[in-house]
């Protein structure tokens, strides 16, 4: 569907300016992803609302996003702490999402967002708000993969390449011509991703970097937005695709799949699979 409002798809470990650890200390978050997902959703008195219904460690996520987005000025930050489908239901989670400017999700399990949210009252008002409204809905790791249709549950690094390693499902639906991967560098997910678009071939994989998002609008076109890289995998070339014959645990074979890697202030039109990259004397200017 095409859609008014705007996805804010996150690779993970976006930083928050809150860690200790080392790799997580780099101070540049009045100008990073978090900031740019509260401009998207019209400055520091816009309603936000996180939900990590995602991880398994929610309390401390709360806390996290809290400080994060205090720290950025904002003044309407509130909590929907789904943890049973019910909850998804209820009137104050209806009247929360009806007034938010941006729904947050969190990492974690993207199979309990929609295990949990899929389908109920608030998922459904979410998809008429970004269709018509002025709306944002952001999610970091396992709340980016679950905007597709098409979802990635799982799968081994290690195993990848071989049919049957990635667990495949139905997202969200927030979008329906990609299929996202997160941590993809980091964690080497590259055979995962290329399975996942051998089997739906008509989408558009992409794999994005920890501390990296996309700003994605009207459904089909993404500015790459934070400090690292994302991957492209464009299958609408494939020369060879041999994933229907093959028997599971079986190597698979893809030629001519396309891949662009991009970053920060690059752009990507997913409908004419355009690509639009900084110019060079603006990068090293």
């Amino acid at each position: 569907m095409n859609f008014k409002g705007t996805l804010i798809p996150i690779g993970g470990n976006e930083d928050k300016g809150i860690e200790k650890s080392e790799i997580y200390t780099l101070e540049y978050i009045t100008s990073g992803i978090l900031a740019r997902v509260v401009k998207e959703s019209g400055g520091i008195d816009a309603h936000i609302v996180v939900i990590p219904t995602a991880s398994s460690i929610p309390d401390k996520v709360i806390a996290n996003y809290k400080k994060a987005f205090i720290k950025l000025g904002c003044t309407n930050v509130h909590i929907l702490d789904i943890r049973e489908r019910e909850q998804s239901e209820m009137p104050e989670s209806i009247t929360l999402i009806k007034m938010a400017d941006c729904v947050m999700f969190s990492g974690g399990d993207q199979s309990k967002i929609t295990k949990i949210i899929g389908g109920t009252i608030i998922h459904h008002i979410m998809l008429d708000r970004l269709k018509n409204e002025d709306f944002v809905i952001a999610g970091t790791s396992a709340g980016a993969m679950c905007m597709s249709d098409e979802m990635i549950t799982g799968g081994s690094s290690t195993e990848s390449f071989y049919k049957g390693a990635v667990g495949l499902d139905k997202g969200m639906g927030f979008i329906s011509n990609v299929i996202i991967d997160s941590h993809f560098i980091q964690r080497g997910r590259f055979g995962r991703l290329a399975e996942a678009v051998a089997h739906f071939p008509t989408l558009i994989g992409v794999g994005l970097s920890e501390d990296t998002g996309l700003v994605i609008k009207n459904c089909n076109y993404f500015e790459v937005i934070g400090s690292g890289m994302i991957i492209i995998f464009d299958p609408h070339n494939l020369h060879h695709n041999n994933i229907k014959i093959l028997a599971d645990g079986t190597p698979i074979t893809l030629t001519n799949l396309t891949t662009h890697v991009l970053a920060n202030g690059d752009q990507f039109d997913i409908e004419k699979r355009i690509v639009k990259v900084l110019p060079m004397d603006a990068v090293f200017s």
